[in-house]
C-alpha cells in the first residue's frame, strides 16, 4: 500500500528520481537548491544525475533490489526520463508516492494509447492510422498518405520514424521497423511548432510556463524562442489550454510537456506528450523566476504551485556532441568567446564522451526583448558554428 505523506514533505525529505541523464541532473540541482536531499536510479556508474546526487543507485529500471532501496530512502519519486518502465513506477507507487503515475507515462511510452487520449481530451492531432497487423497495413486509407509511419513505442529525437510518399514505400519501411506496432500520421503543412510545460499537483491546482516556439533538425529540438509575440495570442492561449486538457485528462502530477504543429491554415494539432520536463522549458532556469524543474520538485513534494513569471525573453540553443568536432579532431568549443555575449548562460550536462547527436548542454540567451535575444543568439552561432535560424 503506497504511503502517503500527511501534508507537503518539506526540505530535509529525500526525493527520488528514475533515470540518471541531464533532466534528472536539473531536477537534482533544483531539489538541492531548495534544501532536499537526493536519491537517483540509474544503472550508468558515470550518469549525470548520478554523479551529483546524494545517493546513486546503480541498478537497472527493473531490479528489485534496486527499486525497494530507492523506496526505502525516498518520501517520494518522479521520472526523469518516459521510458522508464510502467511496471517498475507500478512498484514503486506500492510503497511511495510516485509522480507522474505509471498510467500517465504508460500513455506518453504507446503513440496508439497517446492519440486515443488527446482524442478523449478533444484535442485534435494528425489524421493517423494504427498498423499492429498486415490487414491494417492494406486497410489504410489513401488520405493518409504522404505521411510518417513511426514506431508505436520507444521513438524519440525521430528515432523509429520514416517518412513514406506512396503504398509501397509504406510496406518497405513497415519491413524495415521489422513490423512492430506503428502509427501513420498523414504529413501536414507545417508554419511552425510550438509546445506547452505545464506542472499540476496532486491537488489539481495548475500552472504553466508560456508558449514555446521551437525548432527541430534531423528531428532534435535545435532551438527555442519565448517572449512576447512569438506566436499569435489566440494561438498561445489555445495550446494552453489543450494541454492543461490533457493534463486534466489523466489526473496527472508533476511537469508534463506538450508539443503542437501550427498549420499553415493557423489551425493547431498536437503531436505528442512528455511526462517530465522537456528540452523546450530549459530556458525557465534563466528566464523565469520558477524554473520547470522547481516546478517538478514541488508537484511530486505537494508544495505550492504559483505561476511562473517570465523576466527575460529567451532564446535556448541546443548543444549537441557535433560541435566538439568542427575543427576535423575532438576539442572543445571556444566557451570563452560565447561567454562574452551579454545573457549568456551555458549548461553543460558532465557527460564524459562527445559523440554526434548526443546532447552535451544548452545555451540559453536573455534580454529585454526577443529580437536582441535573438540577435546574440545569432552571434553564438556564428561563434561555434551553428546553422542560423
Amino acid at each position: 500500500m503506497t504511503s502517503k505523506p500527511s501534508g507537503p514533505l518539506l526540505p530535509g525529505a529525500t526525493l527520488g528520481v528514475m533515470g540518471g541523464g541531464q533532466l534528472g541532473r536539473m531536477f537534482v540541482h533544483a531539489a538541492q537548491q531548495l534544501g532536499y536531499r537526493t536519491a537517483v536510479l540509474d544503472a550508468d556508474e558515470d550518469s549525470p544525475a548520478g554523479t551529483v546526487s546524494h545517493l546513486h543507485v546503480r541498478t537497472g529500471y527493473l531490479d528489485e533490489a534496486g527499486l525497494a532501496q530507492l523506496a526505502s530512502v525516498s518520501q517520494a519519486i518522479t521520472t526523469e526520463f518516459e521510458n522508464v518502465p510502467a511496471a517498475a513506477l507500478t512498484r514503486l507507487a506500492q510503497q511511495r508516492p510516485v509522480a507522474p503515475g505509471a498510467d500517465a507515462v504508460a500513455i506518453a511510452q504507446d503513440r496508439a494509447q497517446e492519440k486515443a487520449h488527446f482524442t478523449r481530451c478533444g484535442v485534435p492531432c494528425a489524421p493517423h492510422a494504427v498498423i499492429e497487423k498486415p490487414e491494417q497495413l492494406q486497410a489504410v486509407s489513401d488520405d493518409f498518405l504522404p505521411g510518417v509511419l513511426k514506431t508505436s513505442r520507444l521513438g524519440y529525437d525521430g528515432k523509429g520514424q520514416v517518412r513514406v510518399a506512396d503504398r509501397a514505400a509504406l510496406a518497405r519501411a513497415w519491413e524495415e521497423l521489422r513490423r512492430v506496432p506503428c502509427v501513420l500520421e498523414k504529413l501536414l503543412p507545417l508554419a511552425a511548432e510550438c509546445s506547452v510545460v505545464v506542472a499540476r499537483g496532486a491537488d489539481g491546482a495548475m500552472v504553466h510556463l508560456p508558449v514555446q516556439r521551437n525548432l527541430h533538425r534531423n528531428g532534435i529540438l535545435a532551438v527555442t524562442e519565448v517572449g512576447p509575440g512569438v506566436l499569435p495570442d489566440a494561438t498561445a492561449r489555445q495550446a494552453i489550454e489543450a494541454t492543461r486538457a490533457i493534463a486534466e485528462g489523466v489526473s496527472y502530477v508533476g511537469v508534463l510537456c506538450v508539443e503542437f504543429f501550427l498549420l499553415q491554415d493557423g489551425s493547431l494539432v498536437v503531436n505528442e506528450m512528455a511526462p517530465r520536463p522537456h528540452n523546450s522549458g530549459h530556458w525557465s532556469l534563466d528566464g523565469a523566476d520558477v524554473s520547470q524543474f522547481e516546478l517538478q520538485v514541488r508537484a511530486m513534494a505537494g508544495l505550492p504551485l504559483t505561476q511562473p513569471r517570465q523576466h527575460s525573453a529567451a532564446v535556448m540553443l541546443n548543444l549537441l556532441g557535433d560541435l566538439w568536432f568542427t575543427g576535423g579532431r575532438e576539442q572543445p568549443p571556444a566557451w570563452d568567446r560565447v561567454l562574452e555575449l551579454p545573457g549568456a548562460h551555458l549548461h553543460l550536462y558532465g557527460k564524459a564522451q562527445a559523440r554526434a547527436g548526443r546532447k552535451m548542454g544548452h545555451l540559453t540567451f536573455t534580454a529585454a526583448d526577443l529580437a536582441s535575444a535573438r540577435d546574440t543568439a545569432l552571434r553564438a552561432c556564428g561563434l561555434l558554428g551553428l546553422e542560423p535560424f
